[in-house]
């Protein structure tokens, strides 16, 4: 078997961007497809950008499906949907499949723009992909791939054990993105401004995750987090708080709503 070489980044393998020659395309349907085939999101249950998805089909109340895609398998079939062998991926029930969470989120708000995530003025569409930005990128590459990719996905993927140092970094790098957050929820209504947004859903699924491994000193920022319990409290965030990955489980505030 011809080895297969794993990034050593959660970046990599949760997908926030995929190549861009690996555009939107028609994924083979195979025989199983009928009239009634149901939209497909391929994911991981701690991935933070599948998460963001989930967020924003369940805010839309655009039904779907679940399916966990093991990317470290590269199983033959996904692979003929998105090369790149990275989630999250939406199937949409023609067999039409976005690949990245940025382009499906930004998919959905154009396909279905009842309940508009990316704000209505330019100047909220501009700070709002500012801040999805902010929380995919700076806070991803700071945090989540110091926790998240250290102590969950490594071991999993066989890239031996985690980083003691990169640990502390994420640890340390965690107070002030709290403490931005906690700005932001102090001084307007919702991290994008006036409504909740895909900032918000950002924001929420990073931390979630990391919540999920008991990572999150909440009493660091109380501003932060109140955003989140607001947040987790919604209809749409509770089949993640319903998710458990075998041999982990999460703290026990972790589901509940008033922390």
């Amino acid at each position: 078997m011809t080895p297969i070489r794993l990034e050593a980044s959660l970046h990599h393998v949760f997908c926030r961007h995929a190549p861009l020659n690996y555009g939107p395309r028609f994924a083979p349907l195979g025989r199983g497809w009928h009239k009634h085939a149901v939209r497909i999101l391929y994911h991981l249950p701690l991935s933070p950008y599948s998460r963001k998805v989930r967020l924003a089909l369940a805010e839309k109340r655009i039904p779907f499906d679940l399916r966990v895609e093991r990317v470290w398998e590269r199983r033959a079939e996904f692979l003929t949907i998105n090369p790149a062998c990275t989630v999250p991926v939406l199937q949409e029930e023609n067999g039409f499949c976005i690949i990245d969470s940025y382009a499906i989120c930004e998919y959905l708000d154009e396909a279905y723009p009842d309940m508009p995530l990316l704000g209505r003025s330019l100047g909220e569409r501009a700070e709002i992909r500012r801040l999805v930005a902010w929380f995919d990128g700076k806070f991803h590459f700071e945090v989540g791939r110091n926790l998240l990719f250290e102590k969950q996905m490594k071991q999993l993927m066989g890239r031996g054990n985690p980083d003691a140092g990169a640990i502390r970094a994420g640890y340390a790098n965690l107070r002030p993105h709290l403490d931005y957050l906690g700005w932001l929820a102090e001084t307007r209504p919702w991290l994008g401004g006036n409504a909740l947004s895909l900032a918000d859903l950002a924001a929420a699924a990073h931390l979630s995750a990391l919540d999920y491994l008991g990572d999150v000193d909440w009493a660091l920022n109380d501003a932060a987090k109140d955003w989140y319990a607001r947040v987790k409290s919604r209809p749409s965030f509770r089949p993640l708080l319903q998710d458990r990955i075998s041999g982990l489980i999460p703290p026990e505030h972790y589901a509940d709503l008033d922390f």
